[in-house]
């Protein structure tokens, strides 16, 4: 199912824009308001090479739809909003989104997400211009997100790994791809599109990034964005429940990749205990527990996924 003309909404330049780079958000109930206009603060040589396209995964937040439609119409980009009445799904809403696209480039982007630099856009446009790359990553970072209790675990998870700096990253640029700060070439994403069999949550980014490895250089940049949509220890367990299908699936499809990861070494190891299904609760329970100390919390956190891995691998 397609999201149907009656729900796209341009802004005036639009229509006549003929842009290098397309950056493509989708959300899903989160408010991209702040990311559009921090877009349209960046510096740029030409501001008509670059487009915005928003894709709404099923929200059915009238109120939401209303706020993103004015930020997007009041964006000095070209700026577009597709609303899905139905949700797609974090690998299918993201190939869904690119049909809005007109340029060579595409910038996948999370609605959560903030550039660090006022130079954001034009350094991929410099790049686009100096190398014509196939496939760049920018990086994570927690530079603008706010410091809040119920986040402490998720943050320092994700600084521990998702913002992994640039010198760590290209050490095994498959395995450090997300689809929050991802420049690809249009010509590559028409041959590798992003496996709409993974469903829930997790790894249907690194698992494209395997695919696209092998023909293509991926490259890794410091062009950083913050990730603000932390999240508390509970959400964080929900989504490791979830992801255990997709990581199976991964492994499935790239066992000589993914076997090299801690996750799933880790994983092998828990798979040889016994008695699983009753120590793993107690892994979560201290996870979840605000008064442990916080290394004991995210060291539990990962085992904790890694058990629950164990029941695939």
């Amino acid at each position: 199912m397609t999201a149907q003309p009656s729900d796209r909404t341009a802004n005036p330049a639009w229509t006549a824009a003929q842009p290098q780079l397309s950056v493509l958000i989708p959300f899903l109930r989160d408010d991209p308001c702040d990311l559009i206009a921090a877009l349209g603060r960046q510096r740029l040589a030409a501001p008509d090479t670059v487009e915005v396209a928003l894709f709404d995964d099923g929200s059915q937040d009238p109120a939401l739809t209303q706020a993103v439609t004015e930020a997007a119409t009041a964006c000095p980009l070209p700026c577009l909003l597709v609303s899905s009445p139905v949700n797609f799904g974090r690998a299918k809403g993201r190939n869904q989104l690119v049909q809005s696209a007109r340029a060579d480039w595409f910038l996948f982007l999370d609605g959560d997400m903030l550039p660090d630099s006022p130079d954001f856009l034009q350094t991929y446009l410099d790049l686009i211009e100096q190398d014509a790359p196939a496939v760049v990553f920018g990086g994570f970072s927690m530079l603008q997100a706010p410091p809040v209790r119920a986040h402490a675990l998720h943050r320092r998870m994700a600084q521990a790994s998702d913002c992994a700096p640039v010198v760590q990253r290209r050490l095994e640029p498959e395995k450090h791809v997300f689809t929050s700060n991802l420049l690809v070439r249009r010509d590559v994403f028409e041959t590798e599109r992003f496996d709409e069999g993974f469903a829930g949550w997790g790894w249907e980014d690194v698992e494209w990034a395997m695919r696209v490895t092998r023909r293509h250089a991926i490259v890794h940049i410091n062009n950083t964005a913050t990730h603000l949509g932390l999240e508390p220890a509970a959400a964080i367990a929900r989504k490791y429940e979830q992801s255990a299908a997709n990581f199976a699936r991964v492994v499935d499809s790239h066992r000589d990749i993914v076997s090299r990861y801690p996750s799933y070494r880790v994983a092998r190891a828990l798979k040889r205990l016994p008695l699983r299904a009753a120590w793993r609760p107690l892994l979560k329970c201290l996870a979840l527990t605000e008064a442990a100390p916080l290394s004991a919390r995210a060291l539990a956190m990962r085992l904790y996924r890694a058990a629950l891995y164990a029941e695939t691998v």
